[in-house]
């Protein structure tokens, strides 16, 4: 007895000087563990596909920046450092007068208000016409996609048809419909037209996002009563943030940009900034200043890239999100 009594002590010491706990198990405290193996950087191979994926970005990128760059640069130096030549180098005597010249005091024409005037126009153009096409493209995209009335088909294909007529083909005879019930020249002239146009990309844009949503949500609200008004108000137009977000950039950049159109149906009183600013390169008493019509040049376009750069990624999200799905 006294002999086993010594052999379980020797082992129980083997054991402890060995890290093993009672009966030989190991024990955990003191097991050293081997710290995780460290992978090796993947290092970046330049095959010659990627040196060519990076130099077409690179020359890309120059294409659209350069004559920014050179529109940032030409608009803050005087008239001076124009004469010389320098077309790319860095202003000297940097100032914001032309800035100030072509927002207050060019000649648009006979008259010297710079294009403030054509900003404004734009804004009270722009407004109602984004409005009205998106809220009908809405409701024409909801109606043919989920209700699908007599003749549904038909419509939409007059639609689409209308959406791949050129522009220039259809000015005259609007001018004769608009003059005819005496419209043509004014702000609701110009508000009308742009929502025609509009509307057949809209109801396309709207309809697609519509089809992707789950025809479930729309029976069950049928079940529980909705009509049609209150379905598209209280169910699909919550659910349509994505697509507005598209619809507003589309229809703000499109009417925004736009110079036929507002040449021809805006009138003298109604001229768009686009055609201001037209007016204002083509207008020349003397020298011609490049430094004010580079600035004026940016002043017409920062509406557009403030839009892009502010709600680009809802842009993004909405076209992902199915607003381009069919």
């Amino acid at each position: 007895m006294m002999g086993q009594v010594v052999k379980l002590e020797k082992a129980a010491v083997d054991n402890k000087a060995a890290g093993l706990g009672p009966g030989g198990a190991a024990n955990d405290s003191s097991i050293a563990v081997a710290p995780p193996a460290i992978k090796p950087r993947r290092t970046l191979a330049w095959t010659p596909a990627r040196i060519g994926v990076y130099g077409f970005l690179i020359v890309a990128a120059l294409f659209f920046l350069l004559p920014l760059y050179v529109m940032l640069v030409t608009s803050v130096k005087p008239m001076e450092e124009i004469r010389l030549g320098t077309l790319f180098a860095l202003p000297v005597h940097a100032t914001l007068e032309p800035w100030l010249q072509a927002w207050q005091s060019a000649c648009t024409g006979l008259e010297c208000n710079g294009i403030r005037g054509g900003f404004w126009n734009s804004v009270a153009i722009v407004v109602p016409s984004t409005i009205l096409s998106i809220a009908i493209g809405a409701v024409n995209g909801y109606a043919l996609s989920f209700w699908r009335p007599r003749g549904a088909g038909l419509l939409f294909a007059i639609l689409m048809m209308g959406a791949f007529i050129p522009v220039q083909v259809m000015v005259y005879p609007l001018v004769r419909v608009l003059a005819a019930v005496n419209l043509f020249s004014s702000l609701p002239g110009i508000v009308l037209i742009h929502t025609i146009f509009g509307m057949p990309v809209m109801t396309l844009l709207f309809r697609n996002y519509y089809a992707a949503l789950p025809m479930e949500l729309f029976k069950a609200a049928r079940i529980d009563g909705g009509g049609f008004w209150r379905i598209f108000l209280q169910l699909m137009l919550p659910m349509s943030t994505p697509v507005i977000v598209v619809a507003v950039i589309m229809q703000v950049t499109g009417i925004w940009n736009d110079f036929l159109l507002g040449l021809v149906f805006a009138g003298s009183e109604h001229l768009p900034m686009t055609v201001q600013l037209n007016n204002i390169i083509n207008t020349t008493t003397g020298e011609r200043l490049y430094n004010v019509n580079m600035a004026a040049t940016i002043l017409t376009s920062v509406v557009p890239l403030a839009l892009y750069f502010i709600s680009g990624r809802w842009f993004v999200r909405g076209i992902a999100s199915g607003a381009v799905k069919g």
